[in-house]
């Protein structure tokens, strides 16, 4: 791809006919904010329709904005949407030159998941970031965190060269994010002490941790209370601000607005909104293709999210009513997630 560099050191990729796509790295954006209590929203569209609505949101109130996939949603051979990393790069850019999106946006791989120290867990990664490069991602999060710390850093260490050598943005994480927001495994600074200081000695140094302080994937269930730890956030924050690093936010979906409008106060400048745009898009598709995908589930004993890839054809064909009513409230939603992280004229600042 032809990636031409600005004065202000963003890398930025111009395509679509009127030329007003911009496309950029998180490499420097990142460092540009660290000291602004402003939060990029990242936004995994697992079902396209959500894309115009955030889209929408984003030009109204003129902020910054990341669309990503987790490695298990779009890998090599799709994921569970049925997206590879150059078919969602294709469906972002075609979304951004149709509705004549302006706004400063990054392509983002999301959890690029190594659980292991094996040889094949390690190149399959590797496979699959070139591959985004290639597709078009302009930053990445390498996540190791299913291993000891020492492997972490290994795992990430050799991952993340290509990434830097290219001028991409980098994310790592210490502290695994689960299903399930448990105390006891929240990061201590002590981890996130030992972590990051090994990336930097050896010459890794990434603009985004991800911790785990208490959130979780996916929804909520029935009673569930939030249980996030904005005080071990901030001290977190605290000791890797001073490397140029700040906090990235996963599981934000189900959490409360009175909480999400703390969160940048306590160093986080990306937030991951990914269960939320999948909500909407099930809550507006056409009753008789939900209830397919519901019975699916069902029947293989599997989250209805696995149903998107099977049934994508006909999710992507719905008739336009229900196109649009899912861009209506994606929209709506886009505001108030932006709003909450303070990301209103975010994009004032990279000017």
């Amino acid at each position: 791809m032809d990636y031409s560099k600005y004065k202000n050191n963003l890398i930025v990729k111009r395509v679509g006919t009127g030329s007003h796509i911009n496309l950029v790295s998180s490499r420097d954006l990142f460092k540009t904010i660290l000291d602004k209590n402003v939060i990029v929203m990242a936004c995994n569209p697992r079902i396209k329709h959500v894309v115009p609505g955030i889209m929408k949101a984003s030009e109204e109130l003129n902020s910054i904005m990341c669309f990503e996939l987790a490695k298990s949603e779009g890998d090599l051979l799709g994921g569970y949407t049925g997206q590879t990393p150059e078919d969602f790069v294709n469906m972002i850019l075609e979304y951004a030159d149709m509705y004549k999106y302006t706004m400063p946006f990054f392509i983002h791989a999301d959890h690029t998941t190594v659980k292991d120290t094996s040889e094949k867990s390690i190149e399959d990664a590797k496979k699959l970031i070139d591959a985004q490069i290639k597709a078009g991602y302009t930053s990445f999060a390498i996540d190791a965190s299913f291993n000891e710390i020492p492997d972490n850093i290994k795992i990430t260490t050799i991952l993340a060269k290509k990434i830097i050598e290219n001028g991409f943005g980098l994310e790592t994480e210490v502290g695994e994010v689960k299903s399930t927001g448990q105390e006891a495994e929240i990061t201590t600074v002590e981890e996130a002490t030992e972590y990051i200081t090994g990336l930097l000695n050896n010459n890794i140094h990434p603009q985004l941790l991800a911790i785990n302080n208490g959130s979780k994937h996916g929804n909520y269930k029935k009673g569930e209370e939030v249980h996030i730890d904005l005080k071990r956030t901030l001290d977190i924050f605290n000791f890797i601000k001073k490397y140029g690093i700040a906090i990235a936010q996963h599981g934000t979906t189900g959490t409360p607005l009175n909480i999400i409008g703390q969160f940048a106060d306590c160093g986080i400048r990306k937030g991951n909104v990914a269960t939320e745009w999948q909500n909407i898009a099930h809550r507006n598709l056409p009753p008789d293709l939900m209830k397919k995908m519901k019975e699916w589930a069902e029947k293989n004993g599997k989250d209805i999210k696995f149903a998107t890839k099977e049934f994508k054809k006909d999710i992507d064909n719905i008739p336009v009513e229900y196109v649009q009513k899912i861009i209506n409230e994606a929209y709506i939603k886009a505001k108030e997630f932006i709003i909450s992280f303070r990301s209103k004229d975010s994009a004032n600042l990279l000017k």
